[in-house]
């Protein structure tokens, strides 16, 4: 007897005919194999999901903000523009933005003065939080479409930004409260622990203390019981500093800053974290104690000139410390991150015991009203640069809760 092999396939098994001749017709000798369906390496049908949480209706277009040319001069460096919403890779995800945070190097950064070997056009921004709304397939076996992340990483000033799911932070809300830790109190944290070397009982002065990263100087410095003195520019601001831990606000609009130091102080600050530059640090450098400590961590008052250093007698020193601080990336920076994972822990923590104030601004107090829609970004970079914040300075991408909630 011989006979004929023929596999047919159907779906979800497989069925081996031998087929034996017989007069004028075949006879069919059937032995069923059971074979899994056929399936495609990549399921098509399953990469709605992905991209589209219960049909949230993912745009196919997106608006980001975009360095175009360097300058100091944030209206004139960025253009908004339009273009696809990105897909995630393997390992990435899609966030759509509910906040981004305002920094003061954000102006650095459109000025070119971080890489000079980065040449526009680039993407804007620091960080944001959001909701994922798209995942790779390795991201999804850590996050799932509708998680609640917050993130550090260039490119956040856009409605949806693509983001390596290894460097996102899980929080439990889209809240503009776990926002002011990503960059503002990590800053403080890291760098009072690292360079501060605080000890219970000393004194210590905190520049612009009413802003995003002074408000957590000021508390961590209390927190580790010492004297804290906070510098501010209005009597609301001083207010609000009494109310989280300062000792001692002063009001440089209504009282000497030198004077009240040298009268109140005359043993001199033993650690001062300062952030303005100009003659707030000719007066920190003239103020410090014996031993004293002065923890700069930058010079917004001259970030928007051309050259990025404030005016200052001892003309050589804001650059030397800036040449320092470049050359201690071998050393700060990988402290930096090796103590992030710390710093936010210990930080969520205390949030969520209600022992850490993170003040936010969206701008409902500013002229033109609260910093809605990704165009306020222009707005809240002015209002920050004026000086009249009160904490975190953060604009509202996607309305999704209102700006002034304490969790």
């Amino acid at each position: 007897m011989s006979t004929s092999p023929l596999l047919s396939l159907r779906s979800g098994a497989a069925v081996l005919r031998l087929f034996r001749p017989t007069r004028g017709r075949k006879e069919a000798l059937s032995v069923g194999l059971h074979v899994p369906a056929r399936r495609y390496i990549i399921d098509m049908s399953y990469s709605a999901h992905f991209m589209d949480y219960k049909r949230t209706s993912t745009p196919s277009a997106m608006k980001k903000l975009v360095v175009t040319q360097l300058s100091p001069h944030f209206r004139e460096a960025v253009r908004v523009q339009t273009v696809a919403v990105p897909t995630p890779g393997n390992e990435e995800l899609l966030v759509r933005n509910g906040f981004v945070g305002i920094n003061a190097s954000d102006i650095n950064y459109s000025a070119g003065r971080y890489d000079p070997t980065v040449k526009p056009p680039f993407d804007a921004g620091f960080e944001g939080i959001g909701e994922v709304v798209g995942l790779g397939l390795r991201a999804s076996s850590d996050y799932t479409i509708g998680d609640t992340v917050a993130y550090f990483r260039n490119g956040a000033f856009a409605e949806y930004t693509i983001v390596p799911a290894k460097e996102c932070i899980r929080v439990p809300l889209v809240k503009p409260e776990f926002l002011t830790l990503l960059v503002s109190g990590a800053t403080a944290y890291i760098a009072l622990k690292r360079l501060g070397d605080l000890t219970k009982g000393e004194t210590v002065l905190v520049t612009a203390a009413a802003g995003g990263t002074g408000q957590f100087a000021v508390q961590f410095a209390k927190q580790a019981g010492c004297h804290v003195i906070g510098t501010c520019s209005s009597n609301e601001k001083a207010g609000f500093l009494k109310s989280i831990g300062c000792d001692r606000p002063i009001n440089y609009r209504e009282e000497n800053l030198g004077e009240t130091l040298r009268k109140e102080y005359p043993k001199g600050i033993d650690v001062v974290y300062e952030s303005i530059g100009g003659s707030i640090l000719e007066l920190a450098v003239n103020c410090l104690a014996q031993k004293g400590r002065l923890i700069v961590i930058g010079f917004i008052s001259g970030y928007q000139s051309a050259s990025g250093i404030p005016a200052f007698k001892g003309a050589t020193l804001p650059v030397k410390l800036l040449q320092r601080s470049a050359s201690m990336r071998g050393f700060f920076l990988p402290h930096f991150f090796s103590d992030y994972g710390e710093a936010m822990g210990k930080m969520m923590r205390m949030l969520a015991k209600g022992e850490l104030a993170c003040e936010v601004d969206c701008g409902d107090l500013a002229e033109e009203g609260r910093f809605s829609g990704l165009e306020s970004v222009f707005r809240a970079v002015d209002y920050m640069y004026a000086g009249k914040n009160l904490g975190k300075v953060v604009v509202e991408v996607a309305p999704a809760a209102q700006c002034n909630s304490k969790l």
